[in-house]
């Protein structure tokens, strides 16, 4: 089918697949992404259940976190060597962790303090997977087309939502622990050899840009960080991804089992419902912002929709039943994604190429406040309750988000801004 049949809208939906590279890592970032929401599902339940602690559900969705601070390095490596080589190796790695869990599982010697132990491995190179197989959309998709395929690969995160969050929470709720976790190791060895099929013929052949002979990863990785601190749009943006990852992530992720099961008083099933009503609302959103994308200035849907997900997670932290809480997760779901595929837009769009992987290593980096906004959650819910909880963390990302927007409006809210771009 031709990529301009059907219009302006359809032409954006379908040309990204006409790239060879994307269409097989479309599937690979599917089978990793509902990989990650089966096995933060399953070992959450797990640490909770066995626990009964929220401070160690806390400590393990904290650790998934770890290598946050290497993700600029590994930024690094992707520019170097391509993003293709690095995310195979990754993935090698996930299925290599994943069939440890599942071989422990199997044979009853798998202890919560493992769990923590292989998560705390896992999460030196987790966080670094997004940001990577988003510069990979960069290196492989047109410029004109890059909007797009950026909306089109979130949809891998949002469909893992659905279909990794229900399948996760029924295999362990019907099977048990070993069970589902082969399905879990079976899709990261899909997704890896899936990667393998993925990448640019500069890359595939060898003509990546060379680097002087001098010039060590250590100095790329500062050029990558001057670049970064010196483009105002790119340091705001980074700023606010930092606050996201602190106030409103947690509150949908990481502290989902605590809310059904403390709050809701429900079960795993529940649990998978929660997620999925969120990945449901993210695909719509995905749908829209892949549509209607050329109608709204990239950064200003970008601040929009970060406030507006801030006040639906506000009406979401004073919910008291499942039904309440999944219909406020579809809105939660939505605004997410249009804030953040937004922000990969403005990253991208008119960045250097050439800093391409250190920028989205940079912007992985944000993700490190996550771990200590889900560690001073741990500690408040036991002392003042969620609700309450949850409610400041919207109001302080409010409050900041505005703040951000004010400090550096030249750069993010004029028209003529080059983050304003269409």
């Amino acid at each position: 089918m031709s990529a301009t049949t059907g219009g302006p809208g359809r032409a954006s939906v379908l040309a990204p697949f006409r790239v060879r590279s994307f269409r097989f890592q479309w599937p690979a970032d599917l089978c990793t992404s509902c990989a990650f929401e089966m096995e933060t599902l399953i070992l959450g339940w797990y640490v909770l259940v066995e626990t009964q602690s929220v401070l160690m559900l806390t400590i393990y969705a904290s650790m998934q976190h770890l290598g946050t601070l290497l993700s600029p390095m590994f930024g690094v490596a992707g520019d170097r060597i391509g993003q293709r080589k690095l995310m195979s190796a990754m993935r090698g790695l996930y299925a290599l962790l994943a069939g440890s869990i599942m071989t422990l599982a199997l044979t009853g010697l798998i202890t919560p303090y493992l769990v923590l132990g292989i998560a705390a491995l896992m999460g030196m190179v987790r966080p670094s997977d997004i940001g990577m197989r988003t510069a990979l959309v960069g290196e492989t998709v047109p410029h004109s087309q890059l909007m797009g395929a950026m909306s089109i690969q979130r949809t891998t995160q949002d469909f893992a939502r659905i279909a990794g969050a229900l399948t996760g929470a029924s295999l362990m709720a019907s099977l048990g622990m070993g069970p589902a976790y082969a399905v879990v190791t079976c899709l990261y060895l899909a997704s890896c050899l899936l990667t393998l099929q993925t990448g640019s013929a500069q890359f595939a052949s060898g003509a990546q840009q060379k680097k002087p002979a001098e010039q060590s990863p250590l100095r790329d990785l500062k050029e990558g960080f001057v670049y970064v601190w010196t483009t105002p749009y790119l340091l705001a943006t980074m700023i606010l991804a930092f606050l996201l990852n602190m106030t409103a992530f947690p509150l949908i992720s990481s502290l989902l089992p605590f809310v059904v099961k403390d709050v809701y008083g429900a079960d795993q099933k529940t649990l998978g419902f929660m997620s999925a009503f969120a990945g449901f609302g993210a695909i719509a959103g995905s749908i829209l912002i892949t549509r209607f994308s050329g109608h709204f200035r990239t950064s200003r849907l970008m601040i929009y929709m970060s406030v507006i997900w801030f006040l639906v997670l506000l009406v979401y932290s004073q919910t008291k039943t499942p039904a309440q809480g999944m219909t406020v997760m579809f809105f939660a779901g939505l605004s997410q994604s249009i804030a953040i595929v937004s922000m990969a837009a403005v990253l991208l769009r008119t960045s250097d190429q050439k800093f391409r992987g250190r920028i989205m290593g940079v912007r992985m980096l944000a993700i490190y406040s996550n771990m200590p906004g889900i560690l001073a959650a741990g500690w408040l819910i036991p002392r003042f309750g969620f609700g309450a909880v949850a409610a400041a963390y919207c109001v302080f990302g409010i409050v900041v988000t505005l703040a951000i927007v004010w400090y550096w409006r030249a750069a993010l809210w004029r028209i003529d801004a080059a983050a304003n771009s269409r």
